[in-house]
């Protein structure tokens, strides 16, 4: 059991996800009535739902993310690009894009180079790059963080949490490459405040999570 540290704002680190791709426009308000209650720093929503959050956000402090390519990223580069123009041009600015496996799989440094560098230029946002560790042998790891960090990445991003979740080894191992040039966000089953302290410790600067709420009541409590 990792004891209370009274010096981490828990909230401070979230990333306020609803990614259920049943969830209702209902929803999407009381996510954002959550994250202006709590003081979320960013809301995390699918494409289709940026207008709506952007229009409830009233607190400007607040920032609005969406998703790009997901969950998993085999989407035509062409189409990801639109996506992330058009969500950009919605109101999001941070986007979180799906790196291509199957690319990564084969080799093709350039083809997922070109991708991410291509929407890093278009859209001028804060980028995440999903890397999906938990499908990534320690040199395919290596090898996305570095790619997506030439490509102008802002933060590394370890999973979608659609096939397994942050592990404090990964977002250790992330961390160890980026020596402090862009963010790490550790995402996917981030239930527990244990787990959520266990990741900052090992350099995860954002934690994406759709218990945001839980584990601040957590540390409060």
């Amino acid at each position: 059991m990792i004891e209370k540290d009274v010096t981490i704002d828990i909230a401070t680190y979230i990333d306020h996800s609803l990614l259920n791709p049943t969830a209702t426009p209902e929803d999407v308000e009381e996510c954002c009535k959550q994250a202006q209650h709590f003081g979320f720093p960013t809301i995390c929503v699918y494409p289709s739902a940026v207008s709506q959050t952007v229009k409830l956000v009233h607190d400007k402090k607040i920032t609005v993310c969406t998703v790009i390519g997901f969950p998993t990223g085999a989407n035509t580069s062409s189409t990801k690009l639109y996506e992330a123009q058009e969500a950009t041009e919605n109101g999001a600015t941070e986007l979180d894009i799906m790196l291509n496996l199957g690319f990564l799989k084969a080799g093709n440094s350039e083809a997922i180079y070109n991708e991410i560098s291509a929407i890093c230029e278009a859209t001028g946002q804060t980028i995440k790059v999903i890397l999906e560790t938990n499908l990534l042998t320690e040199t395919e790891k290596q090898l996305a963080a570095e790619i997506s960090m030439d490509a102008g990445a802002n933060y590394l991003k370890t999973s979608s949490g659609w096939f397994g979740g942050a592990t404090v080894a990964d977002v250790r191992f992330l961390s160890k490459i980026a020596e402090g040039r862009v963010g790490i966000k550790a995402s996917g089953g981030i239930k527990t405040l244990d787990q959520a302290y266990a990741l900052i410790e090992a350099g995860a600067t954002r934690l994406g999570t759709s218990h945001g709420v839980a584990l601040v009541e957590s540390q409060n409590g």
